[in-house]
């Protein structure tokens, strides 16, 4: 019987009910009889979080990174940048995870962390260091391992700063690594509309009317270089 259960079992129990009453019920037993058990905090957490009942989710995140940070202030911070776009927030935390794992690339939920702050900063509208850490993380990666949107981060970095063909050059390096990249044939389009190569252009609009449904999409959340059809339509639009 639960009742009788040891508080590893209890514990698996109510992870594994995540979000149902008597899992948070039993989460409140825990906390009660294992205070100091960070992952206790960091499980109970999650449901709020997903559900968007901030408040409460990151009131108890908080406690799992106060009594662990090293193992919480990435996710917190991935949290603050996906969810919150509390840009700021998100480098504080990853900034301090970083100062707490020297000589270790860290991975947030499974990113580098490098890449996390090139969005952060993108965010914040601070090109220069957006491409910097995108830059940085696709060198701890290596290019064949990157992620590509890394290198449409880069470009896209690069065409906010007016820089044409160095964005374009990342561009063609995430269709290097992948044609099906959307995003990278969009700003390609973009690139070639404003030069007035409309037949370069209008290729690179089919080809991302073609490979949309590849586009980045989390049904969570909204990414920061997520496009959409009405993107496609409008630089259409420009063509005729």
């Amino acid at each position: 019987m639960l009742a009788f259960s040891s508080k590893e079992d209890r514990y698996t129990f109510a992870s594994h009910l995540q979000g149902a009453c008597l899992s948070q019920s039993m989460f409140e037993i825990l906390k009660f009889q294992d205070p100091s058990n960070d992952r206790i905090y960091f499980e109970q957490s999650v449901p709020y979080n997903k559900r968007g009942y901030y408040e409460k989710g990151f009131g108890l995140l908080d406690k799992a990174v106060e009594i662990d940070p090293k193992m919480h202030l990435g996710y917190r911070g991935y949290m603050k940048l996906r969810f919150l776009r509390d840009f700021k927030g998100a480098l504080e935390d990853l900034d301090r995870l970083d100062s707490l794992t020297p000589g270790v690339v860290d991975t947030p939920w499974g990113e580098d962390i490098d890449f996390l702050r090139g969005e952060a900063y993108f965010g914040l509208e601070n090109y220069e260091k957006s491409k910097f850490y995108f830059k940085r993380s696709i060198e701890n990666q290596g290019e064949d391992w990157a992620d590509i949107q890394a290198f449409v981060y880069t470009g896209l970095s690069e065409l906010e700063l007016g820089n044409r063909e160095q964005a374009k050059n990342h561009f063609d390096q995430a269709l290097n690594q992948s044609k099906y990249t959307v995003e990278a044939h969009i700003g390609l389009a973009r690139i070639y509309l404003e030069n007035a190569e409309l037949k370069k252009s209008k290729f690179h609009l089919d080809k991302a009317e073609e490979y949309f449904s590849y586009k980045r999409n989390d049904p969570y959340n909204e990414y920061l270089n997520e496009v959409y059809k009405d993107d496609l339509s409008l630089l259409k639009n420009f063509e005729a």
